[in-house]
Order: C-alpha cells, then structure tokens, then sequence
C-alpha cells in the first residue's frame, strides 16, 4: 500500500502536502488515471432539493437555513435550495437562503416553462436548474410531446432564463436512458441558445461505470460547455458513476449529504469528494475536515440516521476491534485505514469485543489514566472475551469498571463526592433549572445552573458545584426497553480542561431519563476526581 498523491506538482499548497501525509490508497489508482479528468470539480449539494424529496424528510425552514449555511461553510460550490414553483413555503425558504449573500451560488430548480423560471429568478436565486425529460417513455407517456417539440420548449427556457440574467444549467431529464443521437442533438441546441452548463442526469440509477464513462466520452464529444453529473443509488453505484463522469471529463458533480434523496438517494457528497481526491487527483473547493461535522448536523435535522457503517463518516468507519488490526493502527494508521480520520472531521474509536488484544485495552484504558501491569491487564483482556463471547457489548464504563475492580481500586466508601439534594424545574416558556446539593470531599455545595433542558440544566448545575474545568466529552442515551416507562441507560463522560490524557466515565439505568443522567454524571465526576487525586 502506499499512498496516491505522490504524483501532484510541487505548485500545491502546504494543506495539500498534509493531506497527502494522510491518504494511504493503493498504488495502483496512479496507473490507471485517464488524461481526459479534470484537475478540479465543482460541487453543486442538492439536500435542500432532491434530499428533502427524500420519505419521511420534511425540514422547517431554520433547519433549511442553518443547512444553507453549513454547505456554504462547507465550501460546496452551488447550492440547489429548492424547487420554487412547489409551494409557497419553498418560495419563502429559497428567498430567505438568497438573502443570506453566501459565497455559493444559491440555485433553483426549474421546469421547462416561463413561469418556473420566473417563479426561481423572482425569489433571488443567481442560477436556474431547468429540465425537461428526452427518454422515450419520458416523452411519451409522460410529456405525450415529440422530440422536435421537446427540443424547442428547451431552448426557449434556455434563451428566457438568460434573458434574466441567471446562470443557467440545463439537464435532459433521464438522460442516461435518451436515444445516444438525440441526446448529441439536445446537448447542441441548448448550447446554441447559450446556456452556461449542461447536467446530464442518471435519474433512476440505471447505468454501471463502464458505460458511464462510454456515454461521457460520447456526449464530450459535442458537449463545449462544461458537463454536470447528477447520479441516483438505485443500484449503489451513485459514487462510482459520478467517479467514472469525472474521469472522462466531467466538470461539476450533484450530490446530497449523507446520500439522501428519492428512492434509494443521491450520490454522497461526502463519498464523492474524498473518492476524487483519493483515487483521481480531483480537487474540490469542499473543506474535507467539516465533512463529519455537516454530515452529524444533517443527520439530526433531517431524522435520518447515519448507518454506523457508511463510509467516511459512519460510526465504525475508524473503530478497530481485532487486535492485530488495533496494533498495526496503533503504530502506523496506514496499516488498516486508507485516510486519517482527521481529515474528514472524524476520530479513531478502539472498540472492546471478543476479537480484542492487549494493545487495545491498553491504549483505551490509558484514555482514562489507567494504567495497569502487565498480569492484571491480561485478566481485563480474558474477562472481556468472555463477556462479548456470551452476547454482552463491553462498553467504555464496564472496561473502566472492570479494570478498577481488578486493580483493587473500587470502593464505595470512599466517593470523594456524593448527591444530597437534587431539583429540577422545566416547562413551556420556562428556562430549564436545576439546583443541586453535593458533598464534595466531606463539605456541602449547593449549587444552580439553567440549560437548553433539563438534563442540559442538571449536569451544569453538577459542574458548578464540583468545578468549572470538568468538560463533557459524551453523553449517550439508549433505551432498553420498550413504552413510555421504558428503562434507559446513560452513559457519560467527562475530562478534566487541560487534561487531554485522563477521563472518566459513569453509568447508570433507570426509568427517568434526567434523574438516571443525574446518576451516571455524578459516578463520571468521582472517578475523575479520584484519577486527579491519585
């Protein structure tokens, strides 16, 4: 393995050179670049378009809002904020995203009509999308217009969106399944009206690379302008048919965040410009160290969840449980990463199961400041295996614990802080507060503090009382059974300011979630109040 970016000029930036440091793909990515790709793509992210078509999204407009201004922060070239004509309330997010002044060029989409056109320009937006279907069944079943009548209604939207003093790109609605001729035909005559970029949509997810790459060399070949890409999941080969469209010249790809969109969604942004810088040399404009960031908010706004096994920014996309994997990580992360999780906004997780070594309870362990001798640190190591081999997940709390527990250094009767009293006041227009009363080493603190809610209000009325410096790390909630009185479990973990190298993690179930958070804070603070005293 070695890694791809050796061949880049010596003209590129310092980032460059860091980035490079930092993506271990095979060799043999270098042997097969094709002169015809470009040195550097355009982004155009449609989340707020064809991610929000995605079932079950619906997004209020702050969360559009603070959406528009993570891709614009992201670096993301164009922004497809919407589809104007739809509704009222698109017309009024679209107006409110264009009134932000972003770097990105805020893009709205079109059909091939006056009227949609109008509908997009009359809202601020600087760039139309417009489209119109060229397939056969398209034209037929749906349009029930000819080719020739087809062709004109293009470029009389062309023309008018210009006319309007818009960048305009134009798409062939189902592109990827248009007679090849007529395709060449379309792809002239929208050129000929001056439109500024030309989109050609894989709309139901039915091309393979290969002919990806065939069809993009073919329509290069009367396509002047610079050619966009916009590719569906149907068949999971979004990514690598955007790939492909780059790599014989296509100069601008559409994607959503975390692959949102219809059916089975868009190509990933995420996917798409990591893939292009790691295999093929393409830089974006996109700041790959936000990726995690953006892509966790998206997450959280749209409801739908990042599988903890999607690539670059899923959970397990750095988490390491075989040992031998967690060695050679350990010393050399090119070993069994292809990129540092760095670099994408992501961290390396040392995950405990039955596959687990010494070298990574060790490394996790001393994540809390413990540190344990050679014999005790294989007794942690056999009861953890024999833990996940009976179905159990050996989570940071229970390793701390265990390993305490064969250290010795487990004892109740000596908490260096105890819960006393404990309030919580919460409701509609009511500021969250909690007051507290804790003894800290054998003297009494009260203590009140407000929050976003009340577990928020809780644990920083506990940080005041017991010390400003603690900063928490993580605070997870699961649930373990199922109705409204289920059972949860909170897992919490703190760090002492300044103090990158010792933690402490606390653990506690019960059936009220902000008392049981209550809980796992308070055992989190002892522990790291006795790591400090040790």
């Amino acid at each position: 393995m070695t890694e791809l970016r050796t061949s880049y000029s010596q003209d590129h930036s310092a980032r460059d050179g860091l980035e490079a440091d930092r993506i271990f793909t095979s060799h043999f990515n270098r042997l097969a670049l094709d002169p015809l790709t470009p040195d550097h793509v355009e982004i155009l992210d449609t989340t707020l378009r064809d991610g929000e078509q995605t079932p079950g999204v619906a997004l209020s407009m702050d969360d559009k809002i603070r959406i528009a201004q993570l891709l614009d922060d992201l670096g993301v070239d164009v922004i497809e904020a919407g589809f104007p004509r739809t509704s009222p309330g698109e017309q009024e997010a679209i107006r409110k995203i264009s009134s932000l002044k972003l770097r990105a060029k805020v893009c709205g989409l079109a059909r091939c009509s006056r009227e949609d056109i109008d509908s997009a320009v009359d809202n601020g937006v600087d760039y139309v999308h417009t489209f119109i279907a060229t397939s056969e069944g398209h034209m037929k079943n749906k349009l029930k217009m000819s080719r020739e009548q087809v062709k004109a209604r293009a470029v009389d939207a062309v023309e008018y969106a210009r006319s309007r003093g818009v960048i305009v790109e134009f798409s062939c609605e189902d592109g990827t399944r248009t007679e090849l001729d007529f395709l060449k035909e379309m792809h002239i005559a929208v050129q000929e009206a001056g439109v500024h970029k030309i989109n050609l949509p894989d709309t139901v997810g039915t091309m393979s690379p290969p002919a990806m790459e065939y069809l993009v060399s073919e329509v290069m070949k009367v396509t002047k302008v610079p050619l966009s890409i916009h590719c569906h999941d149907d068949f999971g080969l979004a990514v690598a048919n955007s790939l492909a469209a780059v790599r014989k010249g296509a100069r601008q790809v559409h994607v959503c965040v975390n692959g949102l969109g219809e059916r089975a969604g868009n190509a990933a942004l995420e996917e798409v410009v990591m893939g292009l810088l790691a295999f093929m040399n393409v830089r974006t404009n996109v700041e790959t160290r936000k990726l995690g960031m953006t892509s966790r908010a998206v997450a959280r706004m749209t409801g739908v969840p990042i599988p903890d096994t999607k690539a670059i920014v899923g959970n397990n996309a750095f988490a390491h449980e075989s040992g031998i994997h967690v060695h050679g990580v350990l010393k050399d992360p090119s070993t069994y990463e292809a990129f540092s999780p760095e670099l994408v906004g992501m961290q390396r997780n040392i995950v405990m199961g039955k596959h687990t070594g010494a070298h990574s309870v060790k490394e996790k362990l001393s994540e809390y400041g413990i540190i344990l001798p050679e014999e005790m640190l294989s007794t942690v190591v056999s009861k953890i295996k024999t833990l996940a081999e009976s179905g159990k997940e050996v989570d940071d709390a229970e390793l701390v614990a265990l390993a305490l527990h064969i250290q010795g250094q487990v004892n109740k009767e000596h908490q260096h802080v105890k819960l006393k009293e404990f309030t919580v006041f919460t409701g509609m227009n009511i500021t969250p507060t909690s007051t507290v009363v804790i003894e800290v080493d054998g003297k009494l603190v009260r203590s009140s503090d407000v929050g976003i809610g009340p577990v928020d209000a809780a644990l920083n009325a506990i940080r005041t009382a017991v010390s400003e410096n603690i900063s928490l790390v993580e605070y997870r909630l699961n649930a373990i059974t199922g109705g409204s009185d289920a059972l949860c479990e909170v897992t919490v973990k703190l760090k002492m300011n300044g103090d990158q190298k010792v933690m402490s993690v606390g653990k506690s179930i019960g059936s009220d979630i902000v008392l049981t958070s209550v809980n796992a804070a308070m055992d989190a603070v002892d522990r790291l109040l006795g790591r400090q005293k040790s």
